[in-house]
C-alpha cells in the first residue's frame, strides 16, 4: 500500500506536504519558514486591538473546531490576556451591525516555532485567517503541529456564495447549519436561501399565514428559526440573502392566495419538476399592495441589504390566456410578455427599494427600465454577465456552478467569471462582476444526500472565487480538495459518512463490499438527463434511496484509474503501476459474480444488474488488452471492434448511472490494437 500511495502521488504535482500545507482556497501569498509550532491542550488565544462580542464568539467557534479536529478534550484551550498566548489576534476595527458586501476580509498570518500572530483590518479578516490556521494543523511525529509559514491573503471577489433550494425538497435547520460550517471552512460568504417555488413556500408569514399554512405541506421555517440561521451564519462571516421567486415559479403562493394569479385556479402545490404556466398578475394594483406588505415583512426578518426576486422562466401562457391582461398590454404599449415582466419588475424594484433593499434577480430581469443598482445573477453564462456589466449593472456568475448537474470538480474549477466575453471587458467594467454562486437545486436531493452533492466539489468553486485567476493546477486542486473533504468530516458534514449507511440499505445485508465496488465505479448521469431518462416522471414524493442517489457525483476511483492508465500509456512501464491497473481490473471483473446472490434479495439492486455485467465484461477486455501490450503484439482488428462495441454499450446510461471507468479501458483496448 505504501508503494501504491507513492505511485499515485507521483501522478500529482510535487507539493512537499511537510512544507507547503494543502490549503484551499490558495492564499494570495504564502512563504514557508523553518521550524514548527506545537498545538496541544495548552493552546491559548489572546485578542488585542479591537474587541467585540462577534470576535470573541468567532474565537470560541475556532477553538471548538480545533478541539474536534485534533480530538482533544474541551479543556485548557482558552482566550487569555497577555503576550504568552500561542496565537495572538489583532484587529483594527469590528463589524457593522449588518454585514455588507465588500467588507474587508484580508488578513496576515505569521507562524513560527514560538507562536502565531493573526492580523486583520476587521473581524471578518480574522474569521478567514482562523480557517486558514485550522487547515494548517497537521499530525506530526510528536503531536499536532503547524509548519512555520507567512501568509498574506485577500479574496479576489467580494461575493462567494452557495444557493440552496429548500422549496423542491425541504432541508431542516440542522442541515443548513452544517453546510454553513462547510461554507465558512472554505471562506464562502453568502448563503442564498431559495425559499419559494412551485413546490413549496417555506417561510412563516404572519401577515399572510396561508402562504406557509397551505403552500408548504407543513414543512416551513418559523421566523424564530430564520433568525437563528441568520445569527448562526453571521457568527461565521456569512450573509443570508433570501429569494422569493416571482412572478413565475410561484404556484405555492397561489394555493392560499389565488387572487395573486393570472389564471382562474384553483391551484395546488406542484409535485413534478419543470416550468409551469401559473404566474402573478402584473396588471392588478392589489398584486403590488400584497407584495408591498409581504416584502416589508420579509425585509424586517432578513437584515441583508439584498433581496432576491427570482424572475426567471416565465413562459407567459397564463398571461396569453387572460383577455384582461392582453387588453392591459395593448393599453400600455407592451408588445411582448418580456415587456410585461419588465413592467412588473420595475414595480417590484420600487417596492424593494422602499424597504431599503437592493433587488437581485436572474438573467431575465435585465432590462434598461431598471436602475443600475440592481444585481443580475447569470445562469446563462459569462456572455450574459458581460452584457450586464457593459450596461453598468453588477452581476454574479452561476452558470457552470450548478452542483446539481453532477459535473466534475474540474469542470466547475475551470469555469471562470472573467472568461469568454467577460474577459474582454474593461477593468472598470470587470469591477461590476461581484463574483459568483454555486447552486444546489433540490429536485434530486434529500437531507440525507445534499452534503454529498455539495461537498467536496463546492470547495473548488470557493477557490475559483477567492484565489487568483492564475491558480489553475487541476491535480493540485484535487489533492488539496481531498484534504479539505476529510476536514469537513470533523465539522459534521455527511458527504462521506452517509455513503456506507445508504449502501447497507440498498443491499439489505451487512456485507456491502461488492455493491461498493460497483458504486465506486459509476456516477449519476449529467445535466438534466436523470429526469429525461426516468421511466415515470419523478415527483417530490419519489424516494431518493437508489444506487444513483448513493453514487458520488464524481468517482474518485475512476479518476485515479484514468490517471494511472494515461501514465501507463505515455510509456511509464513501472511494474507497480501495471500491477495496480491489473489489480483494479481484476476486482471489477469478478465483482459481478459476488453481486449475483444479492440481486434477487434487494429490489433496490435489481436495476443495476446490467451495469454490473458491463463492468465485468469491459474489465475482462481491459485485462486482455494488457496481455497484448505486454507481449508486444497488435490485437486483431476483429477483436478490437468487438471490444469497442462492448465498451460503447457499457457507456450508455443504465439506471440513470454512467460506468465512468469505461473510457479509460477503451484507451487500453485501442492501445493494444495499435501496439507494435
Amino acid at each position: 500500500m505504501r508503494s501504491l500511495l507513492l505511485l499515485l502521488l507521483g501522478l500529482l504535482p510535487t507539493l512537499a506536504l511537510a512544507q507547503l500545507p494543502a490549503l484551499m482556497p490558495v492564499p494570495s501569498s504564502i512563504k514557508t519558514g523553518t521550524g514548527q509550532l506545537k498545538v496541544d491542550a495548552s493552546f491559548t488565544v489572546a485578542i488585542t486591538g479591537h474587541r467585540e462580542p462577534r470576535m470573541e464568539r468567532s474565537v470560541q467557534i475556532f477553538l471548538n473546531d480545533l478541539r474536534r479536529q485534533a480530538g482533544m478534550l474541551p479543556l485548557d484551550m482558552s482566550i487569555v490576556d497577555g503576550p504568552s498566548a500561542t496565537l495572538t489576534i489583532h484587529s483594527v476595527t469590528g463589524t457593522k451591525d449588518v454585514q455588507e458586501l465588500g467588507e474587508d476580509e484580508s488578513y496576515q498570518l505569521e507562524i513560527t516555532s514560538n507562536g502565531a500572530k493573526l492580523d486583520a483590518p476587521a473581524t471578518l479578516g480574522v474569521m478567514r485567517g482562523l480557517q486558514t490556521f485550522l487547515q494548517l494543523v497537521q499530525t506530526g511525529s510528536n503531536g499536532f503541529i503547524i509548519p512555520a509559514v507567512s501568509i498574506q491573503d485577500a479574496p479576489r471577489f467580494p461575493w462567494r456564495g452557495l444557493m440552496i433550494d429548500v422549496s423542491r425538497h425541504f432541508m431542516p435547520v440542522e442541515v443548513l447549519k452544517r453546510n454553513l460550517d462547510g461554507m465558512a471552512a472554505v471562506k464562502m460568504n453568502v448563503f442564498h436561501w431559495h425559499l419559494s417555488d412551485n413546490q413549496g413556500f417555506r417561510v412563516e408569514s404572519k401577515k399572510f399565514p396561508k402562504l406557509h399554512q397551505l403552500g408548504s405541506d407543513g414543512l416551513f421555517y418559523t421566523q424564530d428559526e430564520i433568525r437563528d440561521v441568520i445569527a448562526y451564519a453571521r457568527e461565521r462571516g456569512i450573509r443570508v440573502v433570501p429569494e422569493f421567486d416571482m412572478p413565475g415559479h410561484a404556484t405555492s403562493w397561489f394555493v392560499g392566495y389565488p387572487e395573486l394569479a393570472s389564471g382562474p385556479g384553483p391551484y395546488q402545490i406542484e409535485r413534478h419538476w419543470g416550468v409551469f404556466d401559473p404566474a402573478m398578475d402584473p396588471t392588478r394594483d392589489s398584486t403590488y399592495k400584497f407584495l408591498d406588505e409581504f416584502i416589508g415583512e420579509m425585509a424586517k426578518l432578513f437584515p441583508d441589504q439584498f433581496f432576491h426576486i427570482g424572475g426567471d422562466e416565465v413562459n407567459g401562457k397564463e398571461w396569453d390566456a387572460n383577455p384582461k391582461i392582453q387588453e392591459f398590454k395593448r393599453a400600455h404599449g407592451l408588445s411582448s410578455n418580456e415587456d410585461l415582466q419588465a413592467y412588473f419588475n420595475k414595480h417590484v424594484q420600487s417596492i424593494v427599494a422602499k424597504h431599503k433593499k437592493i433587488m437581485l434577480g436572474w438573467d431575465e430581469i435585465l432590462r434598461p427600465e431598471l436602475p443600475n443598482d440592481i444585481v443580475i445573477q447569470s445562469w446563462r453564462g459569462p456572455e450574459s454577465l458581460a452584457q450586464a456589466a457593459r450596461q453598468g449593472y453588477r452581476g454574479l456568475l452561476s452558470h457552470g456552478y450548478y452542483l446539481d448537474l453532477m459535473w466534475s470538480a474540474e469542470r466547475h474549477y475551470r469555469n471562470e467569471p472573467l472568461s469568454g466575453d467577460a474577459a474582454n471587458l474593461t477593468p472598470e467594467q470587470q469591477k461590476h462582476i461581484l463574483g459568483g454562486e454555486a447552486c444546489m437545486w433540490a429536485e434530486f436531493i434529500a437531507p440525507e444526500t445534499i452534503d454529498s452533492r455539495v461537498w467536496p466539489r463546492n470547495a473548488a468553486v470557493a477557490e475559483r472565487l477567492w484565489s487568483a485567476q492564475t491558480v489553475t493546477d487541476i491535480p493540485s486542486m484535487y489533492q488539496r480538495m481531498a484534504f479539505i473533504s476529510h476536514r469537513l468530516d470533523w465539522l459534521g458534514l455527511t458527504h462521506n459518512s452517509s455513503y456506507t449507511p445508504m449502501l447497507h440499505r440498498i443491499t439489505g445485508t451487512e456485507d456491502i463490499a461488492a455493491v461498493r465496488v460497483l458504486t465506486d465505479a459509476v456516477e449519476p448521469v449529467k445535466g438534466y438527463e436523470r429526469e429525461q431518462l426516468a421511466i415515470e416522471p419523478p415527483t417530490s414524493a419519489t424516494p431518493l434511496n437508489r444506487v444513483v442517489d448513493a453514487a458520488r457525483p464524481e468517482s474518485e476511483t475512476s479518476r485515479r484509474f484514468s490517471l494511472m492508465v494515461d501514465d501507463f500509456l505515455r510509456g511509464n512501464r513501472n511494474p507497480e503501476l501495471e500491477a495496480e491497473i491489473r489489480r483494479q481490473l481484476g476486482i471489477w471483473h469478478i465483482n459481478d459474480a459476488a453481486l449475483q446472490p444479492l440481486f434477487g434479495m434487494s429490489f433496490l439492486l435489481q436495476e443495476v444488474q446490467p451495469l454490473s455485467q458491463n463492468l465485468s465484461a469491459v474489465s475482462a477486455a481491459g485485462l486482455a488488452a494488457l496481455e497484448y501490450i505486454d507481449h508486444a503484439q497488435s490485437a486483431p482488428a476483429d477483436w478490437m471492434n468487438q471490444q469497442l462495441g462492448l465498451v460503447a454499450q457499457a457507456q450508455k446510461p443504465q439506471a440513470q448511472l454512467l460506468l465512468v471507468v469505461a473510457p479509460a479501458i477503451e484507451k487500453l483496448i485501442r492501445a493494444a490494437a495499435s501496439h507494435n
